[in-house]
């Protein structure tokens, strides 16, 4: 690695992320079945119909990878927890022995050092509540609240930072107006009701835990900087509209109590009924904000419905997903964010990394292309505290290779590789380099 721990503040903080249903295996330990089950067990929604049964097993191998987190000299380990897994109903009766998981989870964090860092959901609402509507039900931001309740009540004592919702526009607008993940629809009225309530709930949740006295809570939003395919007064237009949709509409309704203009132009008329009465509850004040960011889009202009625009394929060097490698991108976001939206708030990175065609040979994971894209975005981070920024921690996505959502367990993000077949893991040449970095070893 191009940087070393000690360029950086004495409390900057380095971590890692993973997601519950993305590696725990959601057929053990009581778990109810989620909307991303039965996505899955649907043909043509998920390469090789491929879900979560399994994943990296981390639910029975949790100290294991606890210990490589803590081996590669982090400072956090950034999870999520199951709404399914503690409540299999999404409402009425916990499982305990989901509660006595994130317990032993937790304590497993703390023998070792680490920092928790828990964010509530990540994408895997309990199937019996997506029977209700799921968010596109008025109801669900106050089931939500209840969940948080309830795990935050038992483990919200040991934690170091909790964020309710990760990335509220995979929550909504990909999965509801793209269509690319559960519970893959694709109506406008059922995103703009899933984009409000998203907002709603994390409001109620972050004003949930505050009650139980837990602290230092912020929320966490993806990010991706829109650049328009030309210099037309066309493209900007576009340009600012996914800029609009994709990365200000939740920075806005969460720091300024409004949504943008250009978004509710197409989203007004579907909104849903007295939307402006919930900011109060959208606006519960924050101690952090995390931005999750990846890559760049390059957007035009076209005739078709509203929003009236593609992407179109940019020049960079792409990762394996295909998405541009464009660090630029997260220097302007936490610059930008502090300067417009959040002031002197903390920011973090919450999660950055790459998907690459890994693989093992001889029992070594050489992944060069890895270490480059971490290079590249840590030395923008680096940039925008030169540049007065607030950010305060970096965390790379993902610890281990694990189930890449619709894109099963080919595209691999991890620091360490996961032989699916043995469950095997294997540190990668960047888990080293990392580890190094941070070390000294």
């Amino acid at each position: 690695m191009t940087f070393k721990r000690q360029d950086f503040p004495a409390d900057f903080l380095f971590g890692t992320a993973t997601s519950s249903y993305q590696i725990e295996g959601h057929a053990f330990g009581g778990a109810g079945k989620t909307h991303w089950d039965t996505f899955a067990a649907t043909p043509g929604n998920v390469v090789r119909a491929e879900n979560g049964d399994r994943a990296c097993d981390h639910y029975h191998r949790f100290e294991e990878d606890l210990d490589l987190v803590k081996a590669a000299g982090l400072d956090a380990y950034r999870f999520s927890t199951s709404w399914a897994r503690v409540m299999p109903e999404g409402r009425g009766a916990p499982n305990l022995e989901g509660l006595d998981f994130y317990d032993r989870l937790t304590d497993a964090m703390l023998e070792r050092g680490l920092k928790p860092c828990a964010t509530l959901y990540h994408w895997e609402l309990p199937v019996a509540l997506a029977d209700l509507g799921g968010w596109r039900n008025p109801d669900l931001p106050k089931w939500f609240a209840d969940f948080a309740e309830v795990i935050m009540g038992r483990i919200g004592d040991r934690m170091y930072s909790v964020a309710p919702i990760n990335e509220p526009w995979c929550v909504s607008w990909l999965s509801h107006f793209l269509g690319h993940q559960a519970p893959g629809l694709r109506d406008i009225r059922a995103t703009a009701h899933a984009m409000h309530h998203v907002l709603v709930a994390h409001g109620h949740a972050i004003q949930a835990m505050r009650a139980l006295g837990i602290r230092n809570l912020g929320g966490v939003f993806n990010m991706e900087w829109a650049t328009p395919a030309d210099d037309s007064a066309a493209a900007q237009e576009v340009a600012a509209l996914y800029d609009g949709y994709y990365n200000r509409f939740f920075l806005s309704g969460v720091f300024k109590g409004a949504y943008p203009a250009n978004v509710m132009e197409g989203l007004g008329p579907h909104m849903p009924k007295n939307w402006q009465d919930d900011f109060p509850v959208i606006q519960s004040p924050l101690d952090w904000c995390g931005i999750n960011y990846y890559t760049r889009k390059i957007i035009a202009p076209n005739d078709g419905a509203w929003p009236s625009h593609h992407e179109v394929e940019g020049p960079l060097p792409k990762t394996f997903l295909n998405w541009e490698i464009y660090p630029e991108g997260l220097y302007n976001f936490l610059t930008r964010t502090a300067r417009e939206y959040t002031g002197d708030l903390p920011l973090y990175v919450t999660e950055n990394g790459m998907a690459a065609p890994d693989v093992i040979e001889n029992g070594v994971v050489e992944d060069p292309h890895r270490i480059d894209y971490l290079n590249q975005h840590v030395a923008a981070v680096q940039r925008a505290i030169a540049d007065g920024a607030p950010v305060k921690g970096y965390f790379i996505w993902s610890l281990m290779d694990n189930y890449e959502w619709a894109l099963g367990y080919e595209k691999r993000f991890g620091l360490v590789h996961v032989d699916f077949d043995t469950l095997d893991r294997t540190p990668k040449s960047s888990y080293h380099a990392l580890k190094s970095a941070l070390t000294g070893t």
